[in-house]
């Protein structure tokens, strides 16, 4: 049974002790979810999305998260969406896929279509030692992708969640690696959502039953690396 707590903030040893019997360096790997150009930076799909990234800071602390991570041994993989400029093989079965093709359609361009800077990553993210995981249909980081075999591969039994967004792609990442038999665990000030106070009440009231959830500093100092 994955443990879950709902501290936003730094934490007790009591917690410390907890988030320690999840956490072993050598077999975790931080996730990141769809911390694009396209999708995070400018000209996304979503433009509320971008200012509640921008406003809460997010992606430095993932910066640092990540970065703290490669230092003590942890593995980073980057869970990417890209599209291709025809749109084949995508489906348009819901609500935000539409929106994409439509934006595609109007502009000629995807959000994230393969061979634009709206596919990579944000900037100060990549590091030369991480593994990217593209996926070109879907919404979630598990479901028809490689990143459960090379995970194993790796010998990695706990996955902490960061990115876009918690109603969406953050909590299919999560009940995806439930489901296949990973420890969850996710830094509230690493992930984003919006609206805002609709997110905190995604981590509290559901992702807190499936996942520890934590903050990037308590990760780091079970890393070795606290700042």
């Amino acid at each position: 049974m994955t443990e879950a707590t709902g501290s936003p903030a730094r934490t007790g040893q009591k917690e410390l002790d907890r988030l320690r019997r999840v956490i072993d360096p050598s077999t975790t790997a931080v996730l990141t979810m769809e911390l694009q150009q396209g999708i995070v930076g400018g000209n996304a799909t979503l433009p509320a999305l971008v200012e509640e990234v921008q406003r809460s800071g997010m992606l430095d602390v993932v910066r640092r998260l990540c970065d703290g991570a490669r230092q003590a041994g942890v593995r980073v993989v980057h869970c990417t969406h890209q599209t291709r400029p025809d749109g084949a093989g995508a489906t348009v079965n819901c609500k935000i896929f539409a929106l994409s093709e439509r934006i595609r359609i109007e502009n000629g361009v995807a959000p994230t279509q393969i061979g634009t800077p709206g596919v990579e990553l944000i900037d100060g993210l990549a590091d030369p030692v991480d593994i990217v995981v593209p996926r070109l249909t879907g919404m979630t980081a598990f479901t028809s992708t490689q990143l459960d075999q090379i995970l194993r591969n790796l010998g990695i039994k706990t996955v902490v969640a960061t990115g876009v967004s918690v109603n969406l792609g953050i909590y299919g990442m999560a009940l995806s690696a439930l489901d296949l038999g990973y420890q969850v665990v996710i830094p509230r000030d690493a992930v984003a959502g919006v609206p805002a106070d609709f997110a905190q009440t995604v981590i509290d009231q559901s992702l807190s039953l499936i996942a520890t959830i934590t903050s990037a500093d308590d990760l780091l100092e079970v890393f070795g690396s606290g700042r």
